[in-house]
């Protein structure tokens, strides 16, 4: 794998940094006029220390995290990624053994104060807005997807700070913030994993209030912790009857000593991300939340985040595949000139190009979203406000609602395209790709989860249909979203007609009654919505870019465009050969 910093090294990422990415508007939204920093400067609290004070301030922290990561990442974690790869884990008696390297390279991650990338600094965390994060998670991605999973699971934090009693955010994050405790999510079983409301796992209330939890839950990332840390596992469960749906499912918090690790999986990649099964035994779980909540309010929460980590560790891989595609065919000789000079080959690496492009611009889109509305939420209730009154808010509203259709339209299309960068990557290898002398054999491996895990795409287009076309209607917010942003620049011609096309799209599937008929045709809108959003972000970045950046970046977006015209018109061309050919049953 190639070594450099993997933050300072990417052309890519610094112009997202340095100029994209509008960061006046995040640190409004993360700071909320610096209370922090005032708080600090009242109180003297140890873990408000490097809270900032300004805009510039903070910024140059964002910075300065991100080089020290992509610093890691590159010199030290893609270093022993390989090794880590073919050792794996090691499983006996309900142990999960883990290689030395691997938590060598965490410790330092720890020493050099970065682990807690996802906690709020008031709970001993780096407090980092929801772009930074995805950030420093590409760039630790691109060194390792395995070791990726095991920092965001040890910053699986997010659903106690949000949902937890004080007395829970202040027993569990803090120790999580430290390395002492690790994260897993409980979600799926052994026969439920899409279809959660049916799960059977069952926990009953004792006469002493406490509740004992009794199932098997599979697929299970990291329920054994990470070496010395034990994990708190957040698991869905049933407190109502088995006829109750999703509404008899509720939320706890259970300790990885509480339960028997029964076997890890033998996965295709990911080799040092334990899968686990894990049973529960009248296992003590801790309530979060309300009782019934469980998988329509706190799971949910806690999945769409888990989907944008999942979009940023593809965005990684795919970034990886990339250079190494690059590389090999800038070195690989055939017929007296090296590949790259080759029409074929030059023409899937400028396809993996501009993916890449596009694939980052969805991504950190889709976190601005998030942090224009997530922290006034957080802060809200510190300041001990209702959700009710928090949700009052106009502002708070419209991004809640965009942000909860990006996460799944960045997760569709990031993962499914680092899949088809990942390909063109090996291709480009030829036979030497398909051995392990090559890194791309790994990253082609790994990067095949992540358009299943956490959500398949065939669910994130579930997902995002009904968004598209309500959001898409002459009052939809996500009409008003996409007119508002191309009124930022002087929009081409090609994009205005692609606009057109993407309306056409939606108003013809929109005119479908038959419910399996939309079903069949839903991907094709989500499809045309996700190329559509690309091409205005591409496009939008132009006048944002540096100068001497422009002329590339257009020459992106137009090819980009042009892309997404033509499928596009097949999407259109199809919904209405489809509804002259209608379903039948």
């Amino acid at each position: 794998m190639i070594s450099n910093n993997y933050f300072n090294d990417n052309d890519d990422l610094i112009d997202h940094f340095d100029s994209l990415t509008p960061w006046n508007e995040v640190v409004d939204q993360y700071e909320q006029g610096f209370e922090d920093f005032a708080e600090y400067q009242k109180s003297g609290k140890e873990e408000l220390t490097f809270a900032p004070g300004n805009y510039e301030d903070a910024i140059e922290f964002y910075r300065s995290t991100l080089e020290a990561g992509g610093d890691i990442a590159g010199n030290d974690i893609s270093q022993i990624a390989k090794q880590m790869d073919e050792e794996g884990l090691k499983y006996k008696d309900g142990q999960v053994g883990f290689p030395k390297s691997m938590l060598d390279v965490v410790e330092k991650i720890k020493s050099a104060g970065l682990l807690p990338y996802g906690i709020h600094r008031h709970y001993g965390g780096l407090g980092l807005p929801s772009v930074v994060q995805s950030m420093l998670s590409e760039c630790v991605s691109r060194g390792d997807g395995s070791l990726a999973i095991t920092l965001g699971c040890m910053n699986l934090a997010e659903t106690v700070e949000r949902f937890g009693t004080e007395e829970m955010i202040h027993e569990f994050v803090p120790k999580m913030a430290s390395g002492e405790l690790c994260g897993a999510m409980a979600l799926t079983e052994p026969n439920y994993g899409s279809d959660l409301p049916n799960l059977q796992t069952k926990a009953v209330k004792g006469e002493d209030g406490t509740w004992k939890i009794t199932g098997t839950k599979r697929f299970i990332t990291h329920a054994c912790g990470f070496g010395n840390a034990p994990s708190i596992i957040l698991t869905l469960a049933r407190t109502g009857t088995t006829t109750s749906g999703a509404r008899g499912l509720s939320f706890f918090l259970v300790h990885s000593k509480d339960v028997f690790v029964a076997s890890i999986e033998k996965k295709m990649g990911l080799h040092c991300s334990p899968t686990c099964e894990v049973v529960f035994e009248n296992s003590p779980g801790i309530l979060i939340g309300d009782e019934g909540k469980g998988l329509v309010k706190y799971s949910m929460a806690m999945m769409n985040q888990a989907r944008l980590n999942i979009a940023a560790q593809a965005m990684g891989i795919a970034t990886a595949a990339y250079f190494e595609g690059k590389k090999y065919a800038e070195e690989r000789v055939q017929f007296g000139r090296t590949i790259n000079n080759i029409t074929a080959v030059k023409k899937m690496l400028e396809r993996m190009e501009r993916e890449v492009a596009a694939m980052r611009c969805i991504l950190y889109e889709a976190s601005f979203a998030v942090d224009q509305y997530r922290w006034k939420e957080e802060r809200g209730k510190m300041k001990g406000l209702s959700e009710k009154d928090i949700k009052k808010d106009e502002t708070f509203k419209k991004w809640e609602k965009l942000a909860s259709l990006f996460t799944p339209l960045s997760k569709y299309y990031i993962t499914e395209m680092a899949n088809l960068v990942a390909y063109d990557a090996m291709q480009i290898h030829g036979g030497s790709g398909y051995t392990e002398d090559y890194d791309v054999a790994r990253l082609y491996r790994d990067v095949r989860i992540t358009n299943i895990y956490e959500g398949t795409t065939q669910l994130q287009t579930v997902a995002c249909i009904g968004g598209i076309v309500s959001g898409m209607t002459e009052t939809g917010i996500y009409r008003e979203y996409l007119k508002s942003e191309m009124a930022t620049f002087a929009s081409s011609q090609g994009l205005n007609d692609l606009f057109k096309q993407f309306e056409t799209v939606v108003a013809e599937f929109s005119e479908i009654e038959s419910t399996p008929l939309r079903e069949e045709l839903a991907f094709e809108v989500v499809e045309s919505a996700a190329r559509f959003h690309n091409s205005l972000l591409l496009e939008r970045s132009i006048g944002r870019s540096k100068v001497e950046r422009r002329n590339y970046r257009k020459s992106i977006t137009d090819s980009y465009i042009l892309d997404s015209s033509a499928i596009l018109a097949s999407n259109l061309t199809k919904i209405r050969g489809k509804k002259k050919t209608p379903v039948t049953a």
